[in-house]
Parts: structure tokens; sequence; C-alpha cells
């Protein structure tokens, strides 16, 4: 059986955090740096998921300041 990709293992993370309230609009995500270190894994991973999620609209990303959860996630 295929393991589920980490970049999908991180998407479904944020996103469960976000529905379970555990993480509230404007809240700031762990930086790269955090989410490497939690997830044992290159930065391309983390990258990729918080580029996934920001085009799904969970979260919002600002250049140098980091990412945040948007203010109206998806239902």
């Amino acid at each position: 059986m295929p393991q589920t990709p980490l970049y999908e293992q991180i998407i479904a993370d944020v996103t469960a955090s976000i529905r379970a309230g555990t993480l509230q609009p404007g809240d700031k995500l762990p930086s790269i740096a955090e989410l490497r270190e939690q997830y044992q894994s290159s930065a391309w991973p983390v990258r990729y998921a918080l580029r996934i999620l920001d085009e799904r609209g969970w979260i919002i990303t600002h250049q140098g300041k980091g990412s945040f959860v948007a203010p109206k996630p998806p239902a």
C-alpha cells in the first residue's frame, strides 16, 4: 500500500486543526523551519503544502511574515 506523500499529510493536519478550532482565523502557523523539524523533512514538502493550502483558501501567506489562517477558511 503506497504511503501518503508528506505534503498531503501536512495539508490534512493543518486543515484538521482549522476545522477542530485548534487554529483560529488569523492565527500564525509555525514557520517552515519549525514544520520541517516537526515532520522530519526537507523544506520542499512543507513549502508545497503551504502553497496548496494558500491556493485552496485555507491560509494566507505573507512574504517575510509567515502564514496565517485565512479570515474565512473553506467550510
